[in-house]
């Protein structure tokens, strides 16, 4: 496809706004937990992040329950340390501080991960990633497994004292990936690469797909693990948002056409892009 057809190299993900029942008690969990920072809090939202950078942004809506079991939304929000030692510091805090939300980790060939479950539900992920000359390709997609990983050893090998006393809090961190649970992923496919503009990079039979701007592992997964044939979402607590940057201009305004172009609604100002996938799972696109 031509270029102006995909997204632009550059792009990367931006903040995950969850929609939450206690903001208080989540506010607590991604700040003394995850070891976020809380940058903004004003009102019903508490913006979190690394390095003045959002990751996780927490809106309360108590008006809202959570959604039935099978539904469409949030698989989990990915969150990427720059160092090993950064990311022991994370695990080692989850371990102290909340244990019983750890849900496992595994060796992903391009990364090393470690799960939890935040106190209402929404999965996250853990990681770093290896450099990209150590990633293999074989026909346009990148090799990844599951492989064992031990948390505690990953703690013993990386983890420093001045690490552990908080030296890495301050270290940057992003959202370096955003799993989505979706109903079919022929469906995702046509709304992510076909009119979104991202490339295919993995591809698990009929329950995943992993895709990307610019040869990343993977910015954006889709699967159907625990929601195939699962319909539009109503509203409910959880996922409320995923933000995609863009690099410029440009970029921006070719996305907006080719949304477009696939009759998909957007609600664009020049700057910014908000729209939905075929689950209602919100997106929005600004120039970073």
């Amino acid at each position: 496809m031509p270029a102006s057809d995909r997204l632009a190299a550059a792009t990367s993900m931006g903040a995950v706004t969850l929609l939450v029942g206690d903001l208080d008690g989540m506010t607590r969990y991604y700040r003394d937990v995850v070891t976020l920072q809380v940058l903004t809090a004003e009102g019903d939202t508490v913006t979190l992040g690394r390095a003045g950078r959002p990751i996780v942004i927490l809106r309360h809506e108590p008006g809202l329950r959570h959604a039935p079991a099978g539904a469409a939304g949030l698989f989990h929000t990915a969150i990427l340390f720059e160092s090993q030692t950064a990311l022991a510091a994370a695990l080692f805090s989850l371990a102290q501080h909340a244990p019983q939300t750890f849900t496992g980790s595994a060796d992903h060939l391009v990364s090393q991960a470690f799960y939890a479950t935040d106190p209402e539900g929404n999965g996250i992920e853990l990681y770093w990633d290896r450099d990209r000359s150590d990633w293999s390709w074989t026909h346009g997609q990148v090799e990844m497994a599951t492989l064992h990983l031990d948390p505690n050893a990953f703690i013993r090998d990386h983890l420093t004292d001045a690490a552990a006393a908080g030296s890495t809090a301050a270290d940057a961190a992003s959202v370096g990936h955003v799993h989505l649970s979706v109903g079919d992923v022929s469906t995702a496919r046509a709304f992510y690469v076909d009119a979104l503009g991202f490339d295919v990079t993995a591809e698990l039979g009929g329950s995943a797909l992993f895709v990307s701007a610019g040869g990343y592992h993977h910015h954006m997964a889709m699967n159907v693990w625990n929601s195939r044939g699962a319909g539009p979402r109503m509203p409910a607590l959880g996922l409320g948002r995923v933000d995609l940057a863009l690099p410029d201009r440009d970029s921006f305004g070719e996305l907006s056409e080719r949304l477009r172009h696939h009759r998909i609604q957007i609600a664009d100002d020049g700057r910014t892009a908000t729209f939905t996938d075929p689950w209602r799972n919100t997106l929005h696109a600004s120039v970073a």
